[in-house]
């Protein structure tokens, strides 16, 4: 993640271990600094919760951005669930790493980040110690992710106006503001909106035109917003919320754009909405993209994919 751990990176190694022989394997991995590091507080009762459901813990603190993917790449065939806690940006590493690894074991996530967006379309509580006895007490669910050319990602891949707020905005500044530091930062921008004359396909459509913003989603909700990405949304279903927001040639088509994601309104005349297993975006000049919060590099071309219920996640009992 952006800015988060300033020292080197270190080898994994088993920072903690509790429990007896025979006992289930758990990897814990965590981002110390995300959110207001609460984890902190909570570090030794989220442990105990794990050992009392008869697991061995392994805990490792991350040291770098990149660090989760990293150790979640490097790990043991021995561990029966891993979990980790941090911000959307810590599941996308972890599940990343996963992905490389050809490892397939369920995740558990701790949210402890400014918005979490994905926990939030789970249900999964922002208690850290309820979602700790959720992830050995709950049930697994088979999720899709994505795939972006050669990367990994969570829940969203976006381009466009705001997108490079979540990480451009340094993590002291989360920790103080939390979501309000998000629009402060993207407030500034709205004087100098910036289009992208873009080709966009999938199976049975063609689009040219010149857009603001664009997202590709599996989620509820997208930075914080509930719903925007669309009143029906599955995250099992092996397709993407498709969200492509033109220029806006006048402040009145501004004020159309802003009223018909406030009201989940489709207004066909400043946006396309619709359903994709995969997309195709292409353009003459590169792109930044961000991925779950994090920077995702830029291109002229990427092809997005949905791996449908590739990821397995523990999600609360049923109530």
């Amino acid at each position: 993640m952006a800015n988060r751990e300033e020292h080197s990176c270190v080898p994994l190694s088993v920072i903690e271990k509790q429990g007896g022989n025979g006992m289930k394997k758990l990897l814990f991995i965590y981002n110390p600094k995300s959110g207001k590091a609460q984890i902190r507080n909570h570090l030794f009762d989220i442990i105990d919760i794990f050992v009392k459901a008869d697991y061995e813990v392994t805990v490792y603190p991350t040291q770098c951005q990149g660090d989760a993917s990293r150790v979640t790449r490097e790990m043991d065939e021995k561990y029966d669930l891993l979990v980790c806690s941090g911000g959307d940006g810590t599941l996308d590493e972890v599940v990343t790493g996963m992905m490389k690894s050809g490892h397939r074991i369920p995740i558990g996530y701790i949210p402890a980040g400014s918005t979490n967006d994905f926990a939030n379309s789970l249900h999964i509580s922002k208690s850290m110690t309820e979602a700790a006895a959720d992830i050995v007490r709950g049930r697994t669910f088979a999720c899709d992710i994505g795939d972006f050319n050669d990367d990994t990602f969570v829940y969203i891949a976006a381009f466009g106006l705001f997108t490079d707020v979540s990480y451009e905005t340094g993590q002291q500044m989360k920790n103080l503001l939390g979501h309000m530091a998000y629009l402060m930062e993207g407030m500034k921008r709205l004087t100098n909106i910036r289009s992208y004359h873009l080709h966009v396909t999938n199976d049975g459509l063609d689009i040219e035109d010149d857009f603001i913003f664009g997202m590709i989603t599996n989620s509820e909700s997208v930075g914080g917003f509930k719903r925007i990405t669309g009143k029906y949304v599955e995250l099992d279903d092996g397709l993407f919320e498709v969200t492509l927001i033109k220029k806006p040639k006048n402040p009145m088509e501004w004020n159309e754009i802003m009223a018909a994601l406030v009201m989940q309104d489709i207004n066909t005349n400043c946006m396309y909405c619709f359903k994709a297993s995969e997309i195709t975006v292409e353009s003459k000049e590169e792109i930044a993209w961000t991925l779950d919060g994090e920077y995702g590099g830029s291109h002229t071309k990427v092809h997005i994919s949905n791996e449908k219920q590739a990821m397995i996640i523990k999600i609360p009992p049923k109530s």
